[in-house]
Order: structure tokens, then sequence, then C-alpha cells
């Protein structure tokens, strides 16, 4: 019988890329883009979420609202109870793919100054919420 010695390797010596889809969120709350700004936060309050995943009349994501983003809206000069989720999102996105590294995405978050960001499928179905830590 040979005696091998055996020494702990570092987790650091073989760093695995985490991706996106080992560290996302369930989606949360969704919600379609033509629901009104009162109504949406209405629903944020009693999901006790703090974003909301917008979705299209198709079922595809069109982004993410965040619950201080849509107090700014309501208590803005040119709010009226008829400005709708679309309104407040303007383009579609910004987005993550699963396969993203947490590198990438935490990098664009932080660019962008993103708490949350929506993570959808290649048909642009949401899968989830990356959530930067606190």
């Amino acid at each position: 019988m040979t005696l091998v010695q055996m020494q702990p390797r570092s987790v650091s010596a073989n760093p695995v890329a985490q991706t996106v889809d080992d560290a996302m969120e369930a989606a949360g709350p969704q919600v379609c883009d033509d629901m009104t700004v009162e109504v949406a936060l209405s629903v944020m309050a009693s999901a006790r979420a703090g974003h909301l995943l917008v979705c299209d009349n198709d079922g595809l994501c069109t982004g993410l609202v965040t619950q201080d983003r849509l107090a700014a809206v309501r208590d803005s000069a040119a709010y009226t109870d008829r400005v709708r989720l679309r309104d407040v999102l303007g383009d579609r996105g910004p987005f993550t793919s699963p396969m993203t590294t947490m590198a990438e995405a935490e990098h664009a978050m932080r660019y962008r100054r993103l708490d949350a960001l929506p993570v959808v499928d290649e048909q642009g179905s949401a899968l989830g919420v990356l959530a930067l830590a606190r």
C-alpha cells in the first residue's frame, strides 16, 4: 500500500464561471404593459415585491419596473391616472440571458446603475430576475 499525501485544493485554483442561471431568482409578479401605474403600485404592495416584470400582450417580457421608479412617475407633475406601464418603460430592455456569466451581468448592471435585471430566454419570455446583493 502506498501512502498518498492529500492537500486541500483552493476554490480559486480552478474557478468555474458562474452563470446568471445559477444565481437568478424566481420571476415573481408579472403584469401586462397596459396596466396603469397606480394599479401596478397596488399589485407590488400586495405582493410585497420591490419590482414587477412587465410583459406585452404576447407574453414577452418588455422590461422591469421598480417601486421607486413608479413612485417617481406618480409624484411627477405630468402624471395622470391614465399613464400605463408601457409609457414608463420606453424601449424594451435591458435583459440578460441565463447563459451570461455573473461577472458580465454584474458589470452591465453596475454600469447602468440597475438593482435588478430580467432574465429572458431566446424567445423573450421571462425566466427570472437577477438582483444585485446589497
